[in-house]
């Protein structure tokens, strides 16, 4: 994969966790965010999609909100 996979989380979601383990297994790597360690992730979320929603999963400089649901098309791009 080029380019770097970035994901907004909190410790409470299932989708981020389900992301996370999908990365995992899938031997993606991954930077995590988690938006309860830092305000300012938070704040990113908000610039990059208008709404405070995780994950927020930014594969080079496209951006997704939620994972199940977009889960077809990330996968394409990692490929």
């Amino acid at each position: 994969m080029a380019g770097q996979l970035r994901i907004y989380t909190i410790p409470t979601c299932s989708d981020c966790t389900y992301a996370k383990r999908y990365f995992n297994e899938n031997q993606i790597p991954f930077t995590e965010y988690n938006c309860e360690d830092d305000e300012a992730y938070p704040r990113e979320v908000w610039e990059l999609t208008g709404k405070q929603i995780v994950p927020t999963i930014v594969i080079n400089d496209k951006v997704f909100v939620g994972f199940t649901e977009n889960l077809k098309e990330i996968s394409e791009l990692l490929v």
